[in-house]
């Protein structure tokens, strides 16, 4: 049975851990470890967090020396993780019992899988479920993909062989953290899509991605595509040169706006119906 690595990256999130750290404990899958990476919380969620984990040698507890940002704090608990597949569960968040396991089970079924992903509920803060979000679908995997719209999300279960075949995430990024990591990821094999909800995302004010993290997430989403973009060395899209060097966000997503008409998502969606899924 392969051992799968629950990455936490935490920054003042500690008061909603019990609900992380319950889903994890209740998984069907019991062949886990628990990387937690804390990166100078100034509340007490090392207080809180520790007082869960102790005595549990499944759970492995870090702390960076300063603050270092998404980026920095995500890519040590890679480095950190011994198992043979890895996925970040954010600390306010939660898994349902069976999610491990189901996304696991895929990669029996083809080795050009390198991932596996699946629906999530958004929830309040106390977790309730509100609503599935209904745009992450099955994608046509090319090196024209870049997840615009968005259509990958979590829960992403991936191999960490392929992950080390990457130059692994940038430690200076502040958000899009994943994005950047599913883009590299891809750039190896493919991944596929488990149409059930797995993941419970909390959605509340302190939350990195929500509210005013809003602009800088797209800014900084925009510095990962332009750097996929000369990473896998395409010059023109669409008819359409891309900057040699980055110069602003409504440049980059311009590049984009073709993947969004109805004859390309067509197109799309019949390559996708056809794959060996």
């Amino acid at each position: 049975m392969n051992k799968i690595s629950i990455l936490i990256a935490n920054y003042n999130n500690g008061r909603y851990f019990k609900d992380c750290y319950d889903s994890i404990i209740s998984q069907s899958y019991d062949n886990w470890e628990v990387i937690i990476v804390d990166d100078c919380s100034t509340d007490n969620s090392v207080e809180l967090i520790k007082k869960f984990i102790d005595g549990d040698e499944r759970f492995k507890f870090y702390q960076n020396t300063q603050n270092k940002g998404c980026g920095y704090t995500k890519r040590k608990c890679l480095d950190l993780a011994t198992g043979e597949f890895c996925a970040f569960l954010d600390p306010d968040d939660a898994i349902f019992s069976y999610a491990v396991e189901c996304l696991l089970d895929e990669f029996k079924k083809s080795s050009k899988i390198i991932a596996t992903y699946s629906k999530l509920i958004f929830c309040d803060e106390n977790l309730n479920p509100k609503e599935v979000f209904s745009k992450i679908k099955q994608i046509h995997n090319n090196k024209y993909f870049f997840n615009i719209p968005i259509q990958i999300h979590a829960f992403f279960v991936f191999k960490r062989e392929t992950y080390l075949k990457t130059s692994g995430i940038n430690p200076t990024l502040k958000n899009a953290v994943d994005q950047d990591l599913y883009l590299k990821l891809l750039e190896f094999g493919d991944a596929k899509f488990v149409d059930e909800v797995f993941y419970k995302y909390r959605l509340h004010s302190n939350g990195i991605s929500q509210h005013s993290a809003k602009q800088s997430a797209k800014e900084s989403f925009a510095r990962v595509i332009h750097e996929t973009m000369q990473r896998r060395k395409i010059t023109v899209i669409d008819g359409k040169p891309v900057p040699v060097a980055y110069t602003n966000a409504q440049d980059i997503y311009s590049l984009l706006n073709y993947q969004t008409k109805i004859p390309y998502r067509l197109m799309n969606k019949i390559k996708t119906a056809f794959q060996y899924y």
